[in-house]
């Protein structure tokens, strides 16, 4: 079973964490199962079929049959979302709120000589604002604190 559990993963392009997390079991206990040292519980096999209802609860259990139910294909069921758009929009979100935090506005300057959408920008920074601490964490659970 566990190269069938294996094969999922792989049809679902997940990582044996990303599946763990998908099933809301402990990241050790798919880890002990791809390992050979412990075979899937009755609750892994029904955590599996019930986040992944498309998956045939026969091949599962005994690899007869196809992966997929009959009358499941692969564009109808549930796929993971496309992770570089995704990635992209926290990574605009998050810069954006940064930037807001920090005062920093962003000009937009015409370059004609460039062929894309990207285009180059100017930072100008705000001079109203003062650092008024600094702290400094280390690995050893202390810090230091710095007032200018």
């Amino acid at each position: 079973m566990k190269d069938r559990i294996r094969l999922i993963m792989e049809k679902e392009n997940l990582t044996p964490a990303r599946f763990a997390d998908s099933l809301d079991i402990n990241r050790a206990v798919i880890s002990h199962i791809l390992n050979g040292r412990n075979n899937p519980s009755l609750d892994v096999v029904t955590k599996i079929l019930e986040v992944m209802d498309y998956i045939n609860p026969e091949w599962l259990i005994s690899g007869t049959g196809n992966i997929y139910k009959n009358g499941v294909e692969k564009e109808s069921r549930h796929q993971e979302p496309d992770l570089f758009p995704q990635e992209h929009e926290i990574y605009n979100q998050r810069t954006e709120k940064i930037n807001q935090s920090q005062g920093i506005e962003f000009k937009h300057t015409s370059n004609q000589s460039q062929g894309s959408d990207n285009k180059p920008i100017e930072i100008e920074k705000r001079n109203d604002r003062k650092i008024t601490q600094i702290i400094i964490y280390y690995n050893d659970n202390t810090f230091e604190k710095f007032t200018p």
